[in-house]
């Protein structure tokens, strides 16, 4: 079967979000790197850091699948950049909660990013970055509702 125009243009935007996911994932490893963090363990620290959380709960918030998050949080408490806690609501599920020492690593990765994230947007048109925003926004709403068919 033949794409339409219209399916071509999904498949394209689909590349370009791909490509994108690289760049950030290769952006935010750099920024990270000097707290010994990475991307993934960024992420973690930046969900967990409003309230502990389960890793199930963390994995839904990202729009992961909880056995990547449970080896992320488990490299984590490792490196006694979070621990695990007792959870009052579940016996077995317990949450992931930052250090201290996460809590730096945190803060010192989000200094950098806003740095980067204000360099950045000097080079971006507003008005492109909102409308590409809303597409994203539109596209996994999409896909969130069934675009796997």
């Amino acid at each position: 079967m033949e794409l339409s125009p219209r399916g071509l243009a999904v498949s394209e935007l689909a590349i370009e979000v791909f490509r994108a996911n690289g760049a950030l994932l290769a952006a935010g490893d750099a920024l990270t790197r000097p707290a010994g963090l990475t991307s993934a363990r960024w992420q973690i620290l930046g969900v967990i850091d409003h309230a502990p959380q389960t890793v199930a709960d963390i994995a839904r918030a990202m729009g992961l699948r909880r056995q990547s998050v449970q080896q992320t949080a488990d490299a984590l408490a490792a490196e006694g950049l979070a621990a695990f806690e007792d959870n009052p609501r579940h016996r077995r599920a317990r949450l992931l909660a930052p250090t201290e020492t996460g809590r730096e690593a945190l803060a010192q990765v989000e200094r950098r990013h806003a740095a980067w994230a204000d360099d950045l947007a000097s080079r971006l048109d507003p008005a492109q970055t909102e409308a590409a925003t809303a597409a994203l926004r539109a596209l996994t709403d999409a896909l969130e509702t069934g675009g796997t068919r």
